[in-house]
């Protein structure tokens, strides 16, 4: 058996922890190895001539379209601070009760993952916003780290996110070759609205599961979250509450509600968004040509990275089934003991320490496509199997002492609050998602039942 495809893997993680920017690392180790395999004659050259229709077809796809359109929703609601607006809103109205600050970032961080479904975003974002305030409130600095971190995770689960749709376009790909190597020549089609649907019962119940907790901790430790006193809580003002939470609400509902309901595709839904959020912000008079210049320059930098590292991982997912890589992951899956759930377990684990080196970009453009087809072909389903992937590295981006969102939270913290702090407050969250997780794994229909009502 040719080990060469396990030595791609090795090379390109050697050069990524070596700091090597992710795009070239991929399609430069696929391409030297491929030039090593012609001279020696252990790879066909005119497997390369495949490459243009593979990035002639990324560059295309109609799907990824959404991309830009989300990463602009996202940005513009963040530089216009409604988000912002919103969370002093809803502190004015829980802030009196005890745990009710910690409440509300859970609640106003659900509302901001939806709409931005950046993970760094939102950390970042609510850290700013609401982490001093809960300080200065008297806050463990324990809970009030985690609950920021934990909470600025969701936008890798709650639709509508990026992460689902790149991971939705790529499990479709998947699921197309699962069936057509079972024989199955008119296959089903699985889209990214399947996944926001399969995606968003998860997702509340994890919502559920943190304000729960929140409650909870209130209830039997009241010292690690006071209430505020009057004199530091904000009058109340229901009007102000009313006009800062219907207009964020109404887009989402409006972008997730048109997916959902059929009426548009998601690359549909995302344009109603981008547009939403410019009116928005011209509605709240806080557009102006500087802000929208940093929205369009933010959104071209990061809809240019994805669509770089997506090439780069095109190039190495070529030159990886030219010396014959997804036999060779085939093979160990069908010998691997436990038969689909080994292989499931094997899978979860690699992608979860894979998280934390790599984002989620790179784990879905490189990982997924490879062990995806596999794994469809052995009968799982590919709603399920992707929010079990989407939760698996929310988990890992939470995990101590390499997740991605405890050093987006670090960055903007005081440095009074030690790091020790921000990983014993993340501990509960993570016992949470991986509830989440086994909750998934023994019930499958959380994440299948709302698809197939919707969708059939």
């Amino acid at each position: 058996m040719d080990y060469t495809p396990i030595a791609m893997f090795a090379v390109t993680f050697a050069a990524l922890l070596a700091g090597y920017p992710v795009a070239l690392t991929l399609g430069g180790v696929a391409l030297l190895f491929a030039l090593v395999g012609i001279l020696t004659g252990a790879f066909s050259v005119g497997d390369l001539g495949f490459m243009p229709g593979r990035l002639f077809g990324t560059i295309t796809n109609q799907t990824l379209v959404a991309v830009p359109l989300f990463v602009f929703m996202g940005v513009m609601l963040e530089k216009t601070r409604l988000a912002e607006g919103l969370l002093e809103s809803l502190s004015s109205l829980l802030r009196r009760f005890r745990g009710g600050l910690a409440i509300t970032v859970v609640l106003v961080g659900m509302l901001m993952a939806a709409s931005t479904g950046i993970v760094g975003a939102t950390v970042v974002t609510m850290g700013l916003m609401s982490l001093p305030t809960m300080l200065k409130q008297g806050y463990q600095p324990s809970l009030a780290t985690g609950t920021i971190c934990a909470t600025g995770t969701l936008g890798q689960i709650i639709p509508p996110s990026i992460a689902l749709v790149l991971l939705g376009d790529v499990l479709s790909n998947a699921y197309q070759q699962a069936q057509l190597s079972m024989g199955i020549f008119a296959p089903k089609a699985v889209s990214v609205g399947d996944l926001f649907a399969g995606a968003l019962m998860p997702g509340l119940l994890l919502v559920v599961f943190y304000l729960l907790y929140v409650m909870g901790k209130g209830f039997f430790d009241p010292q690690s979250m006071p209430a505020a006193a009057d004199e530091d809580a904000p009058d109340i003002n229901l009007t102000k509450t009313f006009t800062s939470l219907l207009p964020p609400l109404t887009l989402i509902v409006a972008v997730l509600g048109s997916i959902l309901g059929g009426w548009a595709t998601p690359t549909e839904a995302a344009g109603v968004g981008a547009v939403g959020a410019l009116g928005l912000a011209i509605a709240y008079r806080r557009c102006t040509i500087r802000m929208l210049r940093e929205v369009c320059d933010s959104t071209l930098a990061t809809t240019a990275m994805v669509f770089f590292i997506l090439i780069g991982a095109s190039i190495f997912s070529l030159v990886f089934r030219g010396y014959g890589g997804d036999d060779l992951v085939h093979t160990w899956f069908e010998n691997m003991p436990g038969g689909m759930w080994g292989a499931l377990a094997i899978v979860m684990l690699v992608i979860f320490l894979l998280g934390f080196i790599l984002d989620f970009i790179e784990i879905t453009f490189v990982v997924v496509p490879i062990v995806g087809p596999v794994l469809l072909a052995m009968g799982m389903d590919p709603v399920w199997l992707g929010v079990l992937i989407a939760v698996n590295l929310q988990t890992s981006f939470l995990t101590p002492p390499f997740g991605f969102a405890l050093f987006y939270l670090r960055g903007v913290t005081p440095p009074d609050v030690p790091t020790t702090a921000i990983y014993r407050g993340v501990v509960p969250f993570i016992i949470m998602q991986l509830v989440l997780l086994g909750v998934l794994l023994f019930w499958p229909s959380l994440a299948t039942w709302l698809p197939s009502v919707i969708y059939g």
